[in-house]
């Protein structure tokens, strides 16, 4: 075997594993791995400083999950031209403990001339709300994804089986329709203690399959289905897919992950995008805030990754 013929990311995730390493030209035998435990991938995050804004400038400070960046990132032009702020967001290269989390810590740190905000992929309970003095401004529903390798020939698996694959009662493909192969089950199992997201598949932390691969930060997740034929995982649909990931996004049911499924209740499975404050906001953070919720520009984002707003337009 030729160590140049792995890629990093597969390398990284076989050494956690125990597994043995195999060119990509080769199936990878998988009964063996030892799964169910999170990699020890390095920490990865992008907080750095904000840069000196310009004098009659507010620097406002986002952080959060990795999904609402996003969109948050594709629209940053327009907010800080209209609002007059250098918007700087934290939350690209979010991982285990700098999503969700950190959207909360950062709302936290709200006072005047230190302006900030949360953004988070998880409704929040109503006594994480009243504990950390919390206001929760809804932005939208999104998909979640189901992916699968691009080599797998499934293109569609029922609600009740993808809850019954995650929580280990379906074991290979071809008892929904695929090859003769085992099924990996590869996991970001954020917030557990939350609500909503991955709990909309499968409800507790407890009834994920035991023999399963954890990783820390959504690109693994892709990452793993891509390396592995037999790989399945989720994640949320505002995602920048790239050629080089070997994935495919099935069906439901039947049912694709849209929006208009989504408000019809016809697809089962979604995070909640909000952001989130802590204290008294100024007019400009304010005024932010409900323009991403009402806006056109930020509708049209919204549009493009298929999420369904939890606010009236403007």
């Amino acid at each position: 075997m030729k160590p140049a013929t792995l890629s990093l990311r597969t390398v990284l995730l076989c050494a956690c594993l125990s597994c043995a390493p195999a060119s990509r030209g080769e199936d990878r035998s998988v009964e063996h791995l030892k799964s169910g435990e999170i990699c020890p991938t390095p920490l990865v995050t992008d907080e750095a400083p904000a840069p000196p804004a310009p004098a009659g400038i507010t620097t406002v400070t986002g952080a959060g999950e990795h999904f609402t960046w996003v969109l948050l990132d594709a629209v940053r032009p327009r907010l800080e031209r209209d609002f007059k702020i250098n918007l700087h967001l934290i939350g690209r290269e979010s991982m285990l403990g700098h999503g969700c989390n950190h959207g909360v810590r950062k709302a936290q740190e709200n006072r005047p001339g230190n302006e900030t905000f949360g953004f988070v992929c998880c409704p929040l309970s109503r006594e994480e709300v009243e504990r950390e003095r919390l206001t929760v401004h809804p932005i939208a529903l999104e998909p979640l994804l189901i992916l699968v390798n691009r080599a797998n020939p499934v293109s569609d698996i029922p609600a009740e089986k993808v809850r019954a694959i995650l929580r280990g009662e379906i074991r290979n493909w071809k008892e929904v329709g695929g090859e003769d192969r085992p099924i990996v089950l590869v996991m970001r199992p954020h917030c557990p203690q939350r609500p909503g997201h991955w709990k909309t598949i499968v409800p507790t932390l407890e009834q994920l399959r035991k023999d399963r691969i954890d990783v820390k930060a959504e690109a693994e997740v892709v990452q793993g289905v891509s390396d592995f034929v037999e790989g399945i995982g989720n994640i949320g649909s505002t995602w920048i897919f790239e050629d080089r990931h070997q994935v495919k996004v099935v069906t439901v049911g039947g049912v694709a992950p849209t929006a208009e499924n989504l408000r019809t209740g016809r697809y089962p499975f979604y995070q909640e995008q909000s952001i989130v404050t802590h204290g008294p906001l100024s007019t400009k953070l304010a005024g932010m805030i409900r323009e991403v919720q009402t806006g056109p520009a930020f509708r049209a984002v919204m549009k493009k990754y298929e999420l369904l707003p939890l606010t009236a337009a403007r």
